[in-house]
């Protein structure tokens, strides 16, 4: 299905608890930082600019669209606007001469506060909750049962990280992005912009969280906090009660994601295949989506290994 099927199909829908129409023809709604923070919150969402909320195409100008795109990214990394900051991408799409903005915005596993204020989504509106105690508890709640990767470990610190790694991720950011805001940000800077180093507003504790540990790790520190982790690589081909090899992987995600790959390519033809007269990797391409998943969608407090 083609990107202007795709969005055809969701003005279709019409405005919903994942779906938001904006005109923003010559300038940014004022309200749609809001429903980015709402979309955070809640379940994550499309957000369509170029838009009305009946779902007519009115297009964003083509003069503007540079600009208006510059001035989301910016305020997305300020965190007097969205706190904590978000990185999102936006994706022009022309419709009929018409060029539309659409921006995915995922489920967040924190609490987000646009202007100091934290909106959650309720059917195709932002509801503005601050105010409301019991609503926001329920968030926290929420946010904090859904996801383990945000326990705090306020002994944790930088040191206890990989500074490696954390180069490896800015120089890969860099690479895909050359102004991405991690070229500029010291190694503190950056595990905080990731979200990686969190501040508890119950306990007023801070440190590293469980994410953190898990991606940039020193092995020793990863052993502490969760000492059964482990991803359990095994191939069966003749004799399924025994195995022809085997990698017992008890390291970082990032370098976990490496070796799985690894073990893959290792075992695993990769038929030869063109798309356009471009060659195209189906292996690398599956297993990408299956090594991650493996690796991103997964309770580590559960001591089951991913097998």
């Amino acid at each position: 299905m083609n990107k202007q099927q795709v969005i055809t199909d969701l003005i279709r829908q019409g405005e919903g608890l994942n779906l938001e129409f904006k005109e923003s023809r010559q300038s940014l709604n004022k309200d749609v930082y809001d429903t980015v923070c709402a979309f955070l919150n809640r379940h994550g969402g499309t957000l369509l600019l170029g838009v009305s909320d009946s779902g007519k195409i009115t297009g964003v100008d083509s003069g503007r669209v540079s600009q208006l795109k510059k001035d989301f990214v910016t305020a997305l990394n300020n965190q007097q606007k969205i706190n904590p900051a978000c990185y999102l991408s936006v994706e022009e799409i022309l419709m009929n001469g018409n060029i539309i903005l659409r921006i995915y915005v995922p489920e967040s596993s924190q609490v987000h506060r646009c202007n100091g204020r934290i909106f959650d989504r309720n059917e195709d509106g932002d509801l503005d909750i601050t105010d409301h105690s019991r609503l926001v508890a329920e968030l926290y709640h929420r946010k904090q049962v859904s996801y383990s990767e945000n326990k705090i470990y306020p002994y944790a610190t930088l040191d206890n990280l990989r500074a490696d790694l954390i180069a490896k991720c800015r120089k890969i950011a860099t690479l895909r992005r050359k102004d991405h805001p991690w070229g500029r940000m010291d190694d503190f800077e950056l595990v905080k912009s990731a979200q990686l180093f969190q501040t508890d507003l119950e306990t007023g504790k801070s440190g590293v969280t469980l994410a953190g540990i898990l991606l940039l790790g020193k092995d020793d520190v990863i052993f502490s906090a969760v000492p059964h982790h482990r991803t359990d690589l095994i191939l069966r081909r003749i004799n399924i009660d025994r195995y022809d090899d085997r990698d017992f992987v008890a390291t970082n995600l990032i370098e976990s994601y490496e070796r799985i790959m690894a073990f893959i390519a290792k075992h695993l033809s990769d038929p030869f295949y063109l798309e356009g007269d471009t060659r195209i990797s189906i292996r690398d391409a599956i297993f990408r989506e299956v090594s991650s998943n493996i690796l991103i969608h997964r309770e580590y407090l559960n001591a089951f290994p991913a097998v």
